[in-house]
């Protein structure tokens, strides 16, 4: 395949697909994009230019065709704090600046998108790989539970000056359309596959809503209620004012980059998980490398042209796949569509009804909870059960981030528990009267104290050899052990032989002592491995 052949297929394989599922995910991002600039504290058009930004950046050139971006709940609780400090230094500055907090979100995503620029560039993107199966099945459920509970916030409607759930004929009628939408979406793919369920849903649904003038939550009364005034807008303008204000950050640098490096990290977490994610659904392998670059380049083009910023959505990830969104031009077609939505169908979009949206993305949710869980829970070790509870449960509590990570992490330590315990010795004596120890297992810096407790220096005979046939020196605390024992029996006058140990083992050890020329024995049977330490770590 030439590389113009490879580079049209990337683009698209089925223009027709590809249009109408970037349609579908244009009109389920227009409330998600409004909801969460509110939750930042921002005006709806600058969450809705910053999915435009972060969709049409991340679909021509990020890490792989069919994933969507946009503005996130996620990284926009995050902004909260940063945006109220700003505002408040800005009203007791001499001079007054209104929205200051605004300003600084734009500046601070500059410092997010060089972050994640940073990291591709140092390949940074490849650790997605270590995450662990629990750890993605924990993932994906407490995120369908957050997609699920994020959609009942819509709900509501407003009473007096309160928003309140709804209740009587208005949340039957609610429920009746969700209802439709979901039976559509669930029925029409064993009819026709031609045409997206989603999209269709929608469109059954509103035409019902507007021809049969229900009274209906809808698009626009939704950003009413926010306290929005409406989805018509401009193209988005350079924020050329924002370098002048540098120097309100001074002495406030402490808010300004660590808010940066979080909304880069929380970024770049979910922008990779959903990258897995797809990849499994597509059974294609995207470039997680190549999507932290195009990620932070979305973010420095929200900075400059005042966007919210944000990074890779999982729920319309899956929607544009589910809708048959394989190539880039799906991304494209929905951040074009939002684009036009926010220019010239404003009227248009904002008498959709909310029903119809909410009816999509419980089916999304239904799509991605992984219920297989529920059959294996009691068939997988039971550390394993307990990270995929744990990570779904801190989803849920806390965010996406910070699950994944307290996920690796929890697994991280059961792996290393487990191979600590793993070191064995077995034991000989030779008819010369040497006694060997056979070692078994990995050592490495959680099992030297099991290693350490196998040997017996001072009732050992005068001839000692340490066999590691059967094992393999991980890291350099390994090597540290490995020495400090030949040490004791060097210095108990004894003599002591290490066998079958890695060319790399052999070297660190003579750095360390010379003297070890002489109980190192060498092997055409010795094994090849490197050992991870300081010194390999700045050479790599």
């Amino acid at each position: 395949m030439t590389l113009r052949q490879k580079t049209i297929k990337n683009f698209t394989q089925n223009p027709k697909n590809d249009i109408l599922s970037g349609l579908t995910v244009a009109l389920a991002l227009v409330p998600e994009a409004v909801a969460f600039a509110f939750v930042a504290g921002v005006d709806p058009l600058v969450g809705l230019y910053g999915a435009f930004m972060m969709g049409i950046v991340t679909a021509l050139f990020g890490g792989r065709p069919g994933m969507i971006s946009g503005a996130t709940g996620a990284m926009a609780v995050v902004m909260v704090h940063l945006i109220q400090k700003g505002n408040e230094v800005g009203l007791g500055l001499e001079t007054p600046i209104e929205n200051l907090g605004l300003q600084w979100l734009f500046i601070t995503l500059l410092f997010v998108g060089g972050i994640q620029i940073l990291a591709g560039i140092l390949k940074l993107g490849k650790f997605v790989r270590l995450i662990p199966h629990p750890v993605m099945m924990g993932f994906v459920n407490g995120l369908a539970i957050v997609i699920f509970l994020s959609q009942l916030g819509l709900f509501k409607e407003r009473v007096g000056d309160e928003l309140q759930y709804m209740s009587g004929t208005t949340l039957w009628v609610m429920l009746g359309l969700v209802g439709l939408t979901m039976a559509i979406m669930f029925g029409l793919p064993k009819l026709t596959k031609k045409i997206p369920a989603a999209l269709t849903a929608i469109i059954v649904v509103a035409a019902i809503t507007i021809f049969g003038k229900l009274d209906v939550s809808t698009v626009g009364s939704f950003i009413a209620d926010g306290g929005g005034s409406g989805l018509k807008g401009s193209l988005p303008t350079f924020q050329d004012q924002i370098f002048g204000l540098f120097g309100t950050i001074a002495g406030h640098w402490d808010v300004i980059l660590p808010t940066a490096f979080i909304l880069a990290t929380i970024g770049l977490i979910e922008s990779l998980m959903t990258l897995t994610l797809v990849d499994e659904l597509t059974e294609t392998r995207g470039s997680g490398n190549r999507e932290c670059v195009a990620q932070g380049g979305a973010n420095i083009l929200n900075g400059l042209f005042g966007g919210m910023g944000g990074c890779a959505m999982i729920g319309q990830s899956i929607i544009n796949v589910n809708s048959g969104g394989r190539g880039r031009l799906s991304g494209t077609v929905a951040a074009v569509a939002l684009l036009c939505f926010v220019l010239f169908g404003a009227p248009l979009i904002e008498q959709i009804p909310i029903a119809a949206l909410v009816g999509v993305m419980f089916m999304v949710v239904i799509g991605t909870f992984a219920w297989s869980s529920f059959r294996i829970l009691h068939k997988i070790p039971l550390a394993d059960a307990f990270v995929l509870i744990a990570v779904s449960a801190i989803t849920v509590w806390q965010d996406l981030a910070i699950a994944v990570i307290a996920g690796v992490i929890m697994s991280a330590l059961v792996f290393a528990w487990k191979n600590a315990t793993m070191i064995r010795a077995r034991k000989r004596i030779k008819d010369d009267g040497t006694k060997v120890y056979e070692i078994w297992g990995p050592l490495f810096f959680g099992s030297i104290q099991n290693f350490n407790s196998k040997f017996d220096v001072k009732n050992d005979p005068d001839t000692v050899e340490i066999d590691f046939i059967e094992s393999k020196i991980s890291d350099h605390s390994g090597i540290e052990a490995l020495r400090n024992i030949a040490n004791k029996y060097i210095n108990a006058g004894k003599t002591v032989k290490l066998t079958h140990l890695s060319p790399d083992c052999k070297a660190l050890l003579l750095k360390a002592n010379p003297r070890f020329n002489e109980v190192i024995e060498t092997s055409v049977d010795d094994p090849r491995y490197y050992v991870v330490t300081s010194q390999m770590d700045s050479e790599v």
